[in-house]
């Protein structure tokens, strides 16, 4: 299998396959909203009250200038991020398709205990009963023939439920909406630690690959399609953002009538305020649909890490993507619980490989021409990604201490 495209293979953009545009937008969102999204969200908005709304709109700006130079440099090479980053060093791609791969599949050990989470609210599931039939829920979309089609169909399907749901229990808390438009530009209360949280859970690891990989696969690249490209990263972050908005929005109705969130589960306790029984069932729906698409989305992104390694790796892949979610739920199954420490040192890791994956992006951008077939990148891009560069520095800089923590 080839990297790279000539330019007669290159589909001009009225061409461009929009629906496959949609599914790699919605894999990125869908990737980056799972259990861990989900009760940070919850966390900081009991902590920062409506100020909240400020660190969400910085974080939705880091994000995007972070994703439109990610998915221009992928889309216009035609090129998977772990081969860009052995043409620019050699053993840099190895590098970031380990750490990417055992960042995924921990987190999908986490995913898997989502959605035992979210069918016990939702329907009373025993967990391990729940992490089960959602393990097999995942598999079967990738035994089936189109496997490609019906996850873009099945991601898309789930993440209108989860807004929909969202929106819903934002609607019945009552939320202080003037007081968080407000705080949205004059907050009482900047943390700046809250904020690099926020950008490294939405496009750490492999979350940020997660479109761009889906979308040159399916067969969206090259120069000519540069406006949808762009169009797509913006969109895609818009809707995890959208998600994050109503998902605040539903807490701070609650936390701002007063109401002290249970500590060891403040996510469906807040939801259980707002709207009773009914809102704990909600809440089930949300976590599952937030669990079982990051669970699609993390084991189809790692092994796209892998695929350009070898032939009998791309023949298989579907069978490593099922592989992937087994070894995740047998891990889980056998722990009983999400393993703590080993989802802490994972989110370490993830901001560990934000500035590495996107400094090798950026450097692509600015000096290597040849890479993107002779395309000019724009001066503007470029420096909005290396501002954007700068802060994931610090927040990996805030994982080593992590880590440096987790050892000691």
């Amino acid at each position: 299998m080839t990297d790279g495209i000539t330019k007669e293979q290159v589909k001009p953009p009225s061409a461009a396959p929009r629906a496959a545009l949609i599914g790699a937008m919605f894999l990125m969102a869908t990737s980056a909203i799972g259990p861990g999204f989900i009760t940070q969200t919850t966390v900081f908005t009991a902590k920062l009250g409506a100020a909240m709304a400020f660190a969400i709109l910085v974080s939705v700006l880091v994000d995007i200038a972070i994703q439109m130079n990610v998915w221009r440099v992928v889309g216009v090479s035609g090129r998977r991020a772990q081969d860009l980053g052995n043409s620019v060093l050699p053993g840099a791609g190895y590098l970031l398709a380990a750490l990417d791969v055992f960042g995924g599949i921990v987190f999908n050990i986490g995913n898997v205990a989502g959605c035992a989470l979210g069918l016990n609210a939702l329907l009373g599931l025993d967990v391990k009963i729940g992490g089960t039939v959602s393990a097999a829920f995942a598999i079967a979309i990738f035994l089936i023939r189109r496997a490609g089609v019906a996850m873009d169909r099945i991601v898309i399907g789930l993440g209108i439920v989860m807004i929909l749901m969202t929106l819903y229990v934002a609607i019945v808390s009552g939320p202080p909406l003037g007081d968080a438009l407000t705080q949205t530009v004059l907050p009482e209360e900047v943390d700046f630690l809250v904020i690099t949280t926020l950008i490294g859970g939405t496009v750490g690891g492999y979350i940020v690959y997660a479109g761009a990989h889906r979308m040159i696969e399916s067969g969206v690249r090259g120069e000519e399609n540069v406006k949808e490209i762009t169009r797509s990263s913006i969109n895609g972050i818009l809707i995890t953002a959208m998600m994050r908005v109503l998902l605040f929005l539903a807490v701070l109705g609650v936390v701002a009538g007063g109401v002290k969130l249970a500590a060891a589960n403040p996510a469906p306790s807040a939801f259980e305020h707002a709207g009773g029984e009914a809102g704990l069932r909600v809440f089930g729906l949300i976590m599952w649909s937030a669990a079982i698409t990051s669970v699609i989305g993390a084991s189809y992104t790692s092994v796209s890490f892998l695929v350009s390694f070898s032939s009998w790796i791309e023949r298989n892949r579907n069978w490593l993507v099922v592989a992937f979610i087994v070894v995740s739920t047998a891990i889980y199954l056998a722990i009983g619980k999400t393993p703590v420490t080993l989802l802490i040192l994972a989110g370490a890791l993830n901001g560990l490989i934000l500035p590495v994956g996107l400094g090798l992006i950026l450097w692509v951008a600015a000096r290597r021409r040849d890479l993107l077939g002779g395309y000019r990148y724009p001066n503007w891009l470029l420096s909005l990604g290396v501002l954007a560069w700068g802060v994931s520095l610090f927040v990996g800089w805030k994982a080593l201490t992590g880590i440096a923590d987790l050892w000691n």
